[in-house]
């Protein structure tokens, strides 16, 4: 299964605040550049993880992104999930519909197949993620030049 390019940089922007001093909480055009994607990518993705409870971002001086504790103790393959949507993982239903639809075994068998994707996620959290090794990797990450 391949997740979506938002989803990708939802946990990578996730990964990178689970391990980011509270004093010093940074921006969302900072954590793109660290992370190395655009801002304007960022910033959906950052209104989308603010929307699920994972981000809190606070204005002005002293502002800044930092991860709820539902966002650093949560469920990583419930995260994936509201990320990704409950949609099938292949086009049955689209134009023009496959003529195989109402007697294909292969639509649920990719149901169960992308569960148990979901279901490996579902004990991780993002805490963990950003453990060792990865914490100081994540911490020691430079603003990369914007993409554009």
């Amino acid at each position: 299964m391949r997740l979506t390019k938002s989803t990708d940089i939802a946990l990578r922007i996730a990964m990178r605040l689970a391990v980011a001093d509270e004093a010093q909480a940074p921006t969302t055009r900072e954590v793109a550049g660290e992370v190395g994607v655009p801002y304007t990518h960022a910033a959906k993705v950052v209104s989308r993880l603010q929307h699920l409870g994972v981000v809190e971002a606070r204005r002005g001086r002293g502002g800044g992104l930092s991860l709820t504790s539902a966002g650093r103790t949560g469920s990583v393959g419930r995260l994936v999930r509201e990320l990704e949507g409950t949609g099938d993982v292949v086009g049955c239903e689209d134009e023009p519909p496959c003529p195989l639809r109402s007697a294909c075994r292969l639509r649920s068998a990719l149901r169960a197949a992308q569960e148990a994707f979901y279901t490996a996620l579902d004990p991780l959290t993002v805490e963990e993620l950003a453990g060792p090794p990865t914490g100081p990797v994540l911490l020691s990450l430079s603003p990369h030049p914007p993409q554009t």
